[in-house]
Formats: structure tokens, sequence, C-alpha cells
């Protein structure tokens, strides 16, 4: 008679641990510190977290991670996936040649979770100009994953302070948002987006609202057309397909709270349209999830504060949020 399977909830987290030189290491280290209902597995230089403990006063057992071995949930324990640093890491200061094995976290952790090692990864921020000062192109964790997972169409969704804003565009300069949005495009991300409110978030009809690209959704041509040649058919369709989507609505009257009242989510034309709003109502509080992928990925809301680094000055809270949501998402997707 075989053994029984483990159930969705045993599996891991995985929690890569970011740009060395960052907070990301130390965040790790406070998480440990705390009590937590879900297992969790580590991906750093074990004695980079060992050197950041002891510089900031923190006792923390570090425990070898063996695949299969039930990984501690004591807090002051964390259980470590050692890869090695180039060299030592200095807290806020950047070293390029430590960027190859800061991605290779990532890529370990996305490969566990495919497997079917982890239920979910988690991300500690990394930082995009020492990887690209290393000569290796990189333009985000959202990109990155999605080449590693062979997912064409990743989707940006920030989620805190009841709000759950998704971006039709990511890391991009601002001059290139209109020539980057199409119908086909907007179209194929309102269906992940649904497909993923229904699969992680149990929302099986999501209400999704829609900004205008343009000052007051392009003000009937006056102010720009891609809402009348581009968002408005790629609406259409998606409403012909059984999607409950709503707009182009002006940016700026979307997210007032009578108009939110209305949406499960809503999704902005690009990164600095939407995230400052769900920033403003819960930064330090808000997780970054990417849709679209095969696995369960959330992220921290910040950036790798390297002025903050080593000196236990940063706040978990984001972190904290972002491995309870994997968690539950992890568990979800795999019921």
């Amino acid at each position: 008679m075989s053994p029984p399977t483990a159930p969705p909830a045993a599996l891991p987290i995985a929690l890569a641990s970011g740009e060395s030189a960052g907070i990301g290491p130390e965040l790790c280290l406070a998480i440990a510190r705390q009590p937590r209902d879900y297992a969790l597995v580590c991906l750093a230089d074990r004695e980079l977290l060992r050197q950041r403990a002891q510089q900031l006063g923190w006792s923390c057992q570090l425990q070898d991670y063996a695949p299969g071995a039930p990984p501690t949930r004591a807090p002051g324990e964390l259980c470590v996936l050692h890869e090695p640093l180039a060299c030592a890491a200095v807290p806020g200061r950047l070293e390029p040649r430590n960027a190859p094995a800061v991605l290779r976290l990532i890529e370990r952790a996305a490969r566990g979770c495919l497997d079917g090692e982890f239920a979910a990864l988690c991300t500690a921020p990394v930082q995009k100009s020492v990887i690209n000062d290393a000569g290796i192109a990189f333009s985000g964790h959202t990109e990155y994953l999605a080449e590693l997972c062979g997912t064409p169409q990743p989707v940006m969704l920030l989620v805190g302070g009841g709000l759950r804003v998704a971006l039709a565009t990511t890391h991009l300069p601002l001059r290139a948002v209109a020539d980057a949005i199409s119908a086909d495009g907007l179209l194929a991300v309102l269906r992940i987006l649904a497909a993923d409110l229904r699969r992680l978030f149990g929302l099986a009809h999501a209400r999704i609202g829609v900004c205008g690209l343009n000052p007051h959704a392009g003000e009937r041509g006056h102010l720009g057309d891609e809402e009348i040649r581009v968002i408005e058919p790629a609406l259409a369709r998606a409403r012909a397909l059984g999607l409950a989507v709503q707009g182009p609505f002006p940016a700026d009257t979307l997210f007032l709270p009578e108009r939110l009242a209305h949406f499960d989510a809503v999704l902005a034309m690009y990164h600095d349209q939407g995230l400052p709003v769900l920033k403003h109502a819960a930064f330090g509080a808000a997780v970054n999830v990417t849709l679209g992928l095969p696995i369960v990925r959330t992220s921290v809301d910040h950036g790798t504060a390297l002025d903050l680094a080593g000196s236990g000055r940063a706040d978990a809270g984001s972190l904290r949020a972002a491995l309870e949501l994997a968690a539950e998402l992890g568990a979800r997707a795999r019921a």
C-alpha cells in the first residue's frame, strides 16, 4: 500500500532572499523570528544570513534544507536552501559579481514550484540596476519569471488596502506605453486577470473596471484616441466572451471609493497610473502577485532600500503579507 500523499498545505513556501546587499536577507531573518502557520524554505547564502544576524544581534538557528523533510516552523529558526554568493556581501554596497547568484535563487525556487516541491514562490526585492551592470538583460521579476515558466503574457497585480490593481503594461518608459497597448494585448490581459481572480481568489465572476490611457479617458478623442481605437474594442470583445468588464474610465475618478465599490479589481494601463493609489492606501502591507504563470508568485511592494540594509530598521510587514498570501493562494491553487 502506497503512503498517503501530503496535503497541499504541507508543501513549503519558497522565499527567495533577493539582493544580497539590500534589506531582503534581514527581512527573511525578521520573518524567521515570528510565529508562522506555513512551512518556509529561504533560498539564500547561508553565511550571509549568519553574518547579517550576527551584525544585528539577532538569534536565529539556520536549518539546512533537505527535500521532503518538513522545514522548521519554530520562531527563531529558519530552513535555508544554500546558494553561495561569488563574494561577500556588504550591506548597502552593490556588487555585480553577486548578481548571477541572486537570479539563481529565483530560478531554483521557480523550478521547485513547477516540479511540485514548493507550494508557491515569494520574492524579496532585487536591484535591477546591478543585474544589468553585470551584463545580464533584466527588466524585473515579472518578466524574468514569465521567461522561466514559458509564459508569453504575465500580468502584474498589486493587492492591499482593500484594492486589487492589475497593470496592462509593466516596466516601460512612459513614452513607450501607448505603442505597447493593443486590443489583442488588452484582451489577453483581461482574460488572464479574470481567470486568475477565479482560480486564486475564488471570484467566479470578477467585476473589472478599466482605466483609460489618457486624461479624462481621452475626452471623446480630443485628448488622445487610444480609448476609441484600442481600449473600447478590447472591452467589447471581452464582454462578448462573458467577462464582466466596464470602462474605459478616467483614472482620477475610477479610484474614488464609490466607484471602486462596484469592482473586484481595476486594470490600469501603466505602472504609475495604478500603483501610486494602491501604495498610498497600503504601502508596507501591499503584495505583488504575478498572474498568468503556472506557479503562484507573490512579492513585496517595495525595493531593496540600500540605505536601510544592515540597520535592522526595515519593516517586514509587506514580506509577511506576501508570505501569508502566498500560502493562501498556493493552497487554493492546489485544492
